[in-house]
């Protein structure tokens, strides 16, 4: 292994392989020349992206800005991302593509289709824009992408308007006819990151564990001398990322244990945590890692499938979230559904706080993020697809710029912004789902 400390730098995408493991390592000062031309050689800041879905519509009353561009106010529900104003791109006025309701609301979220499938057993859309992009990043990376989810995935049967749950249940598509599953249980995801082959298989992983309590194990020997050829800074930030990566091997471990525990209200996923912020808090943490590693540069995520029935007790909100969601603008109802969304950036708002707090090569991850997050139904009691609740977060690389609301009085497709914020990412395209162009690139950029 090269050292720091002879000029030479240490290779962005060193892996440090173990039996069963293979842990590669965050952004390192040692990763650049230690020459006066280093800044000049340095690598340019990396795009990334996320997609971070909520489900069954929004309380709109209690979602929309009021005032536009920079000089807005930030609503009830988006109050929790104030530290994070600087970085937001609240969008108003686009309307989704979808016929089918719940199925075509995550189903367009990311294709642009206007119409999947008729059928239970009929299933098309587009290539998703997150697939775009992962066939291009990917091949800097070891994982092409990531499809990660709060609800089991469900690939058969009809789950909304008698179509397949597959729209329900992923935002992904790798082709017309390949929506890809989703991915819910901690430790497969965590084993997909760290695990030599990607492998999560139980017989191997088992097999794993009885050589060594935790992946950090097996790759310790490797880990010393690393921290030998490193300076003092980077000792800091690999100590900071190994006691990361222990934390939530730790915490997998301890949800795997209590597996049995019985929950009343809601029937929790075989093999997550029993608490929903335990097992929300390990996701984020783990997509958190991918990033940090450049394991991957593109992830989708859904905090709840559509006509996910999850209560929140825990805020106040026992009903079960769709039903709830059909309020029929009661006020009553519509503040109780409107509980339920801000928790939703609340706990957005931890996670970005953790992307901002890591660092990546010229700034944070949140710096070279562009995340997309709402939903594709706006007012849920109207099955409505207009003026969908939308917010595009992170710097996009130097791409993006934030601090704004953005009011579209002509009605834009969803599709569009998807072209829109492609193009940001120097992924070009000409036309994604239903799209009739992109919208004009100077309204995130330039106003």
């Amino acid at each position: 292994m090269t050292t720091f400390l002879t000029g030479k730098a240490l290779p962005r995408r060193t892996l440090l392989k173990g039996l069963g493991a293979s842990l590669a390592l965050p952004i390192l000062d040692a990763m650049f020349p230690a020459s006066r031309l280093a800044a000049l050689t340095a690598p340019k800041p990396t795009h990334r992206f996320q997609a971070f879905y909520v489900p069954n519509g929004m309380a709109m009353e209690y979602w929309t800005p009021t005032g536009d561009g920079r000089e807005f106010e930030l609503s009830p529900i988006l109050k929790p991302l104030a530290p994070f104003k600087d970085q937001m791109l609240a969008l108003s006025g686009i309307h989704a593509e979808w016929v089918q309701i719940h199925a075509g609301a995550s189903g367009s979220w990311l294709t642009g289709i206007s119409q999947g499938g008729r059928t239970e057993t009929e299933i098309f859309a587009d290539v998703s824009m997150d697939q775009l992009l992962a066939r291009e990043l990917a091949k800097e990376t070891q994982v092409a992408s990531l499809e990660l989810s709060m609800d089991a995935p469900a690939n058969a049967g009809a789950c909304s308007s008698n179509l397949s749950c597959v729209y329900t249940h992923t935002l992904s598509w790798r082709g017309p006819h390949q929506p890809l599953p989703t991915e819910y249980n901690p430790r497969a995801v965590f084993e997909r990151l760290f695990g030599d082959a990607g492998s999560t298989d139980r017989a191997a992983r088992e097999e794993r564990l009885r050589q060594q309590r935790s992946i950090l194990d097996s790759v310790n020997s490797k880990l010393s001398d690393l921290r030998r050829e490193i300076g003092a800074q980077d000792r800091v930030k690999v100590e900071q990322y190994t006691e990361a990566i222990r934390d939530v091997e730790r915490r997998i471990q301890m949800a795997e244990a209590q597996i049995d525990i019985e929950l009343p209200t809601f029937d929790q996923p075989e093999g997550a945590p029993a608490v929903f912020e335990d097992h929300l808090e390990l996701m984020l943490d783990l997509q958190v890692l991918a990033l940090q590693t450049d394991l991957t540069r593109v992830i989708t995520f859904m905090i709840g499938k559509e006509q996910s029935p999850r209560p929140y007790p825990q805020i106040g909100v026992p009903e079960a979230h769709h039903p709830l969601s059909h309020h029929n603008n009661q006020p009553d109802l519509v503040e109780r559904m409107s509980r339920i969304n801000r928790y939703h950036t609340e706990l957005l708002a931890g996670y970005l706080a953790k992307l901002r707090a890591t660092d990546d090569v010229d700034g944070s991850l949140l710096d070279n993020m562009t995340l997309l997050y709402g939903s594709g139904i706006s007012n849920s009691t109207m099955h409505s697809g207009r003026n969908l609740p939308l917010l595009v977060m992170g710097g996009g690389a130097g791409s993006l710029d934030g601090g704004r609301h953005i009011s579209y009085s002509d009605e834009p497709g969803m599709a569009n912004l998807l072209v829109t914020l492609l193009d940001k990412m120097d992924v070009p395209v000409d036309k994604i789902g239903a799209s009739t162009g992109a919208l004009p690139l100077e309204t995130l950029s330039d106003l």
